[in-house]
C-alpha cells in the first residue's frame, strides 16, 4: 500500500488530529494560518486553537492576484502560472509559521487550504446554458503538500457544487457542528469581503415561538469588499479605512444608497451566494457617475462638487448594513429571540457594527464569547472540514449536500 495512504488511514483512525487551516479571502489582504487540535468528529467534535497568525500579503503578491481576480476576462497564462506559484508561496508561509511555533512538520497530520477564489459564478449570475453553478480557487494543493511534506486537502467548494450546491457559504457545516446550542437561537455572522451568516436554531426549540426555519447559511451582499476597493483607489497607501476614520466623518448619500440597492442580487430568494464579481468597484463607479449625471441634470447644468469620498464610504457602510439586516429580517420570523456572534474583518469597523446594532436593536457579540478568535474562525472552519472529510460521519443538514469536501494531495 502507498505509504501516504497508510498514513492517511492512521490519521483517520486516530482519536485526535493536528490540522492547519488556511484561509485567504476575496479582500486579498493576507493568509490566515490556524493550527488546530481536533478530538473526534461529527457532532460533539472538540477543537482547540493552538496557534494562529495572519500573514499580510506584500504589494508584489497583491499585484499578481488582483489582475486575475473577479474579472470575466483574464490572461490564462497568468492564471496557470500563479496557481502553482501561490501553492508554493502558501507552503513557504506554513513552514515559516511552524518554525516560529517550534513545531516539527511531521507532527502535523493535515493541511486544509481554502485557496484563493479568483471567480465565483453561480448560475443566477451568469445565466449561460448549459452551464450550472461554478467557482474557481487557485493555490495548488499538490505544491503545498510536496513543499511542506504534509498531506493537504484543498478545493473544498467543488464537491459542494457537484452535489447541487453553489459552493458557498461553506461555514454552515462548521458552524453547525461547533456552535449549535440546546437552548439559544444563534446567528453566526461573518463580515469578510462578502458578508454571510449561518442561522442556528436552538436544538431544543421553544414551541411558544412557533415554527422556525431549519439551519441554513446565506450570503447577504457586500461586507468589506466595496469599502476596501474604494479606499485602495482613492487613498493611495491605504488598504482599508482603519477604525472607519474616514467614513465616520461623512454622511449617507441617500440617492447613491438607493441606486446601489437596485442590484438584482437583492431580489433573489434566500439562501444565495455572491462575490466581488457582482459587488465590484467598476459597478460602484458606474452608479456614482449616474448619480452625478442625474444631479447635474436636475441642477440645470450648474457646476457642483463631486460626491465626497467620506460620504461614499459612509454610504457603503450603510449599504453593507442594510444587506445584512434585510437578510436577517427576511429569513428569521419576527419576534424570534436570538444572539448574533460576529467574526471577520468587518467586526473591527466601528461604524458598521454601530449601524447593525442600531438597526437590529441588539448587541453584536464576538465569537470570542464562544471561545474562538473571530479573526481565526474561517481558517478553523476549513480545518474542521478536513477533519470531517478524513474521519467524520456524513454531515446531514436538511437542504444541504451531505458530502465530504476536499481533494487530497499526498506529499510523496
Amino acid at each position: 500500500m502507498n505509504k501516504d495512504l497508510s498514513r492517511l488511514l492512521e490519521i483517520a483512525k486516530a482519536p485526535s488530529r493536528l490540522i492547519i487551516g488556511l484561509m485567504s479571502g476575496t479582500s486579498l489582504d493576507g493568509l490566515d494560518i490556524a493550527l488546530c487540535r481536533f478530538q473526534g468528529s461529527g457532532p460533539g467534535t472538540k477543537m482547540a486553537l493552538l496557534q494562529f497568525k495572519t500573514v499580510s500579503y506584500p504589494p508584489e503578491v497583491k499585484s499578481r492576484l488582483k489582475p486575475i481576480s473577479s474579472k470575466p476576462m483574464v490572461d490564462l497564462q497568468e492564471v496557470t502560472l500563479i496557481n502553482a506559484w501561490l501553492g508554493t508561496y502558501f507552503a513557504e508561509l506554513i513552514n515559516v509559521a511552524l518554525a516560529e511555533w517550534d513545531i516539527d512538520p511531521k507532527q502535523v497530520d493535515l493541511i486544509a487550504s481554502h485557496g484563493q477564489t479568483i471567480f465565483h459564478a453561480p448560475f443566477f449570475q451568469h445565466q449561460i446554458e448549459p452551464y450550472g453553478n461554478a467557482t474557481l480557487q487557485i493555490g495548488d494543493g499538490d505544491h503545498i503538500a510536496v513543499k511542506t511534506g504534509i498531506i493537504t486537502l484543498s478545493d473544498f467548494r467543488q464537491k459542494h457544487i457537484a452535489a447541487g450546491g453553489e459552493g458557498a457559504p461553506l461555514a454552515l457545516y462548521g458552524d453547525f457542528l461547533m456552535f449549535s446550542d440546546p437552548e439559544e437561537h444563534r446567528v453566526l455572522l461573518n463580515i469578510g469581503g462578502i458578508a454571510n451568516f449561518t442561522w442556528l436554531p436552538a436544538l431544543k426549540q421553544d414551541i411558544q415561538q412557533g415554527p422556525l426555519p431549519k439551519v441554513f447559511s446565506t450570503d447577504t451582499g457586500s461586507g468589506n469588499t466595496l469599502m476596501d476597493q474604494y479606499v485602495q483607489k482613492h487613498f493611495p497607501g491605504k488598504q482599508y479605512d482603519e477604525d472607519a476614520q474616514i467614513a465616520l466623518s461623512g454622511k449617507v448619500h441617500e440617492t447613491l444608497l438607493e441606486r446601489l440597492l437596485d442590484l438584482p442580487f437583492f431580489k433573489l430568494e434566500f439562501p444565495k451566494t455572491t462575490g466581488p464579481e457582482v459587488f465590484s468597484l467598476s459597478h460602484l463607479e458606474q452608479v456614482i457617475a449616474e448619480v452625478e449625471t442625474q444631479r447635474l441634470a436636475l441642477s440645470g447644468g450648474a457646476v457642483q462638487m463631486e460626491l465626497a469620498p467620506a460620504d461614499v464610504l459612509t454610504t457603503l457602510a450603510q449599504f453593507s448594513t442594510i444587506g445584512i439586516v434585510r437578510a436577517l429580517r427576511a429569513t428569521i420570523p419576527p419576534g424570534t429571540t436570538y444572539r448574533v456572534y460576529v467574526s471577520g474583518g468587518g467586526m473591527h469597523n466601528p461604524l458598521l457594527i454601530r449601524n447593525l446594532e442600531n438597526e437590529l436593536g441588539k448587541k453584536m457579540e464576538s465569537t470570542a464569547l464562544l471561545e474562538l478568535d473571530p479573526d481565526a474562525k474561517e481558517a478553523v472552519l476549513f480545518a474542521l472540514l478536513a477533519n470531517e472529510c478524513i474521519s467524520g460521519p456524513e454531515i446531514s443538514i436538511e437542504g444541504q449536500p451531505a458530502v465530504a469536501m476536499g481533494k487530497i494531495s499526498f506529499p510523496g
